[in-house]
């Protein structure tokens, strides 16, 4: 029987956003087996997503490796894909089509482009948006594209939270990718000192650091949460957004994960790209955007958090 491929590496916050995608996918395609190609530090996470069949990892070495993209190329052709599902619209993904699985049908970005439209002019439209209409051209009806669900996500944590704070909490993501520095906003320890002065410490200021993000969230006067020593895993970190209440953060993975779970919160947003674009805001979870986020002011969004944090 032949097979269905989803191209998505990452980050963290694409495949968040990817999953309702994967999920009208599989609906479709549930007579055939759906596998992910993904980068390897997302694998053991997305091998639990019930829309995936499996997880095939891609270790993106450099394009002039021949020894390792002729194994990658031998590898994916024992799968008999017939259809992809590129979901990721990259430059690699782009070469992947013409040199590594050139005999399957593909869907991406430039499939999905009206006639006269240019992909430049596609990728300016919401990401939510541009899947839906990918998945749309492929003829799968879109029911979760929009309406993506994390509930398999999620786990029990109340060991974590007894130990960092009894009940409720507020979350912090301070951090960001070293390469991209324009995300980030420079001010949150002096929020977290504004925090607990007003509120008089009745909601516990949590940070939740990656593994290279320890040492400087250490230095933000909040409680570090780890798991015996060690930095949260993705399930762990979702759950902890998830049981937060409220979360405020740089536009990065975390922030894409509140969104999805419909959580209150706050994003901040410099001119790296707008949170139209991104579709990250709803109801609950909001947007302050500004040219450079280090003009960003303590007090614009402690105000922000105000009006919204009981």
């Amino acid at each position: 029987m032949s097979n269905i491929l989803i191209i998505k590496h990452g980050s963290l916050g694409d495949l968040i956003q990817a999953n309702g995608a994967m999920k009208d996918i599989k609906k479709f395609y549930q007579n055939r087996k759906v596998f992910l190609l993904t980068s390897q530090q997302y694998a053991i996470f997305m091998s639990e997503c019930p829309y995936i069949d499996g997880v095939i990892i891609d270790k993106r070495l450099p394009r002039w490796n021949l020894f390792y993209l002729n194994n990658l190329k031998k590898n994916l052709a024992k799968y008999n894909f017939t259809k992809v599902f590129d979901l990721q619209n990259s430059s690699r993904t782009k070469f992947y089509k013409r040199f590594i699985i050139k005999d399957s049908e593909w869907s991406s970005s430039e499939t999905s482009l009206e006639p006269g439209q240019n992909k430049r002019d596609f990728d300016k439209d919401p990401v939510l948006n541009r899947m839906e209409i990918q998945l749309k051209k492929s003829g799968i009806e879109t029911e979760f594209v929009k309406n993506i669900d994390l509930s398999w996500a999620t786990s029990d944590i109340s060991r974590l939270t007894k130990q960092y704070a009894n009940n409720e909490y507020v979350l912090l993501f301070p951090f960001c990718s070293k390469k991209l520095p324009q995300k980030k906003w420079p001010f949150f320890r002096e929020l977290i000192s504004k925090l607990k002065q007003d509120y008089k410490n009745k909601y516990p200021i949590l940070l939740a650091p990656g593994p290279n993000e320890i040492d400087e969230a250490n230095q933000l006067n909040g409680k570090v949460v780890l798991d015996n020593k060690e930095p949260v895993n993705i399930k762990t970190l979702i759950s902890l957004i998830n049981n937060a209440k409220f979360i405020i953060a740089n536009d990065t993975g975390p922030a894409h994960i509140a969104s999805h779970l419909d959580k209150k919160g706050l994003v901040l947003f410099g001119s790296h790209t707008t949170a139209k674009k991104v579709s990250i805001e709803n109801y609950n979870f909001k947007a302050i955007s500004v040219d450079n986020l280090k003009n960003l002011d303590v007090e614009t969004v402690l105000n922000a958090v105000k009006t919204r944090l009981d």
